[in-house]
């Protein structure tokens, strides 16, 4: 009876982790609606490409050495 339960229990567990992993998923994914409506062309979606996010990084990077260095 105790091993029972213990099982019961772990499917119940796992229905709610996945319950909730696919409501995180969907919401994570872009809605159908935009995708189909652009023929690729349109970049609202996007990801930034990598060189770019590395620059950004590089120069507030440098940024902040700046400012280390002006405070003391």
């Amino acid at each position: 009876m105790r091993s029972a339960l213990s099982i019961l229990g772990l499917v119940i567990v796992l229905a709610i982790v996945m319950f909730s992993a696919k409501h995180q998923m969907q919401a994570i994914k872009p809605p159908a609606a935009a995708s189909a409506a652009g023929s690729g062309a349109s970049t609202d979606g996007a990801l930034p490409r990598p060189e770019a996010v590395g620059k950004q990084v590089e120069d507030l990077m440098k940024q902040g050495e700046r400012r280390a260095s002006e405070a003391e």
